[in-house]
């Protein structure tokens, strides 16, 4: 999922729209709150920060926000986003349970999202193309090394699972030439 940027204005509008519904709303605050709430589905909406380190504690939010139809958004700063939420350090993530009077900005908050994700999605196809062909070619490229030195294997590793056949010592008669002797003939000597 591609991040789309987001104007200071909307950063500001969101953070104005957390700071109302922290006062008759409803909240849930850290990555882990979030979380469950998007999966849950009872999520409105869900502020991610990017200053986030490292990023793996929040990337799966986008995609379960995509997975529920639930509008999710980055902005810039954690300090910030606690700030707005009520709380005296910075959080990494806040979703929007209830949104009690702020019904208006949560609606206006998300309508710009919706248009600044269309926006983007018109102009950035181009763009994504190439990175998904880098994609392509950079496992091709991995696969052909890893491959080469697996043919070098594969000659030496016939040799010793399939031993030639031993050819008979000059003085040794082979068992087959040997006629068998009947056993009449050892019970008459």
């Amino acid at each position: 999922m591609n991040q789309v940027e987001v104007p200071k204005e909307l950063i500001e509008k969101i953070y104005k729209l957390i700071e109302s519904v922290k006062i008759d709303g409803k909240i849930r605050k850290g990555t882990n709150e979030a979380t469950k709430s998007l999966e849950k589905g009872e999520a409105k909406l869900v502020v991610s920060a990017g200053d986030v380190s490292p990023k793996e504690i929040v990337m799966h939010m986008p995609v379960i926000a995509k997975e529920k139809s639930i509008p999710f958004v980055e902005v810039p700063s954690k300090s910030e986003l606690g700030a707005a939420a009520g709380l005296p350090v910075g959080t990494s993530a806040i979703a929007i349970v209830n949104e009690g009077d702020a019904k208006k900005q949560l609606f206006a908050v998300v309508k710009d999202l919706e248009n600044l994700h269309k926006a983007s999605e018109k102009g950035s196809e181009p763009k994504e193309v190439p990175k998904v062909e880098e994609k392509k070619e950079a496992p091709k490229v991995e696969k052909t090394v890893e491959e080469k030195p697996a043919e070098e294997a594969k000659p030496e590793a016939p040799k010793k699972e399939a031993p030639k056949p031993e050819k008979p010592k000059a003085d040794e008669k082979p068992a087959e030439e040997t006629p068998a002797k009947p056993k009449d003939a050892e019970e008459k000597k």
